[in-house]
């Protein structure tokens, strides 16, 4: 990789901070998409929050863009122990926190005389799950331990894979449009194959073969990389770029548009936002403290599953509710402001220095270029 010290010299500026900003938001709607399945709200009244379990295609486009930012500035191959060293500091942490937390509840909850599902907490899926290869084989049921841990195991896929995006990468940058024809192509093809196999589109591809799902969206975001880097927008034009493609995006998850659709759409949005930042443009998704939840969305995507099964279980035993009951707005919204306490917690306290002692011990000195484009786009994992 070509180590640049002048920052100017890169496609785009170090800092992405849209890019970081929009990741609480992604991860917001996932949680309130998770919340609506257990509230009042009849179901299918809010089109948005039925759609936004689709944030995690977003993330997958938006993990191949800020992964090519950061390694694929030059023409020299990645240092793949020094990448997978980074990558596990990055996203192992916060999940090996919350799946120990979630060993100790389940070992916790018979003395509690909280009853769980037989099998439903298996040694088997735990293991998988360990080692974040959950989403990578054919199989009936979700992996409860941690249902959104799926994610995790489809980016550690491609991360293993890294070295093969890299050299596609390298060889076509110059042509971005092939690259991102590519994944078009990719991801119809491995549409049809899941809908052939599995009965069902791609984008509904999570713990069943979920790695199939990230394998072209995690390649168009490397092609969209290449191609707005040949991009200067004006000011004016990055505005009006991102507030066409944000409304285009929303008004496809709200009208409940076709799955696929949506995640079409996605991939102008991502780079929209990053040409934001390219074009000098500071808004909203700029300001610290959305930078700061954007960072610490990781760990709210990972602890807000966790938290709503214990809730739920509380209500359930002390208040002797049914397991069925729906949630009123003030509990959901108290629920809400835990969550996001625990996940400013768990950043701050585990995910951050974690990866910072992580990484002090095993990748060593990070090229300073590098090391500015990771600081501060660090943001390559679902959420």
């Amino acid at each position: 990789m070509s180590e640049r010290s002048d920052p100017a010299a890169g496609p785009f500026p170090d800092r992405l901070d849209p890019l970081t900003g929009v990741r609480f938001f992604l991860a917001l709607g996932v949680v309130l998409f998770h919340y609506q399945l257990q509230w009042t709200l009849p179901e299918g009244a809010a089109g948005l929050l039925n759609r936004a379990r689709l944030a995690v295609d977003i993330f997958f486009i938006l993990s191949g863009f800020i992964l090519t930012h950061v390694y694929l500035q030059g023409d020299r191959p990645v240092n793949y122990r020094r990448f997978l060293a980074a990558r596990f500091a990055r996203i192992y942490p916060a999940h090996l926190f919350i799946l120990v937390a979630m060993l100790a509840l389940v070992l916790v909850a018979p003395l509690l005389d909280v009853g769980l599902e037989p099998g439903r907490f298996n040694a088997a899926d735990f293991l998988t799950t360990f080692f974040l290869i959950q989403a990578w084989f054919p199989r009936d049921g979700m992996v409860l331990w941690n249902g959104p841990a799926w994610s995790l195991s489809a980016e550690w896929a491609v991360y293993l894979a890294f070295p093969a995006y890299a050299a596609v990468a390298l060889r076509f940058r110059h042509r971005p449009w092939m690259l991102v024809a590519a994944a078009t192509g990719l991801f119809i093809l491995l549409d049809a194959i899941y809908r052939q196999w599995f009965g069902s589109v791609l984008p509904r591809a999570e713990d069943n073969m979920g790695v199939l799902r990230i394998v072209p969206e995690f390649l168009l975001g490397i092609g969209l990389y290449y191609l707005g880097a040949r991009w200067a927008p004006s000011p004016r034009t990055a505005i009006a770029g991102a507030v066409g493609a944000t409304v285009a995006l929303l008004l496809a998850m709200q009208i409940g548009a076709d799955d696929r659709l949506i995640v079409a759409a996605a991939g102008p949005f991502v780079l929209a936002l990053a040409l934001l930042a390219k074009a000098g443009v500071r808004t909203f998704l700029s300001h610290p403290i959305t930078i700061f939840a954007g960072e610490a969305s990781f760990a709210l995507y990972l602890v807000h599953i966790p938290i709503l099964m214990v809730w739920r279980n509380a209500a359930q035993t002390l208040g002797g509710w049914p397991g069925d009951y729906r949630m009123g707005l003030l509990e959901l919204a108290a629920m809400l402001a835990v969550t996001l306490a625990a996940a400013a917690a768990i950043y701050g306290l585990v995910e951050r220095p974690s990866r910072s002692w992580l990484r002090r011990r095993t990748v060593g000195r990070t090229p300073d270029a590098e090391a500015r484009r990771t600081i501060h786009s660090d943001q390559g994992e679902p959420f």
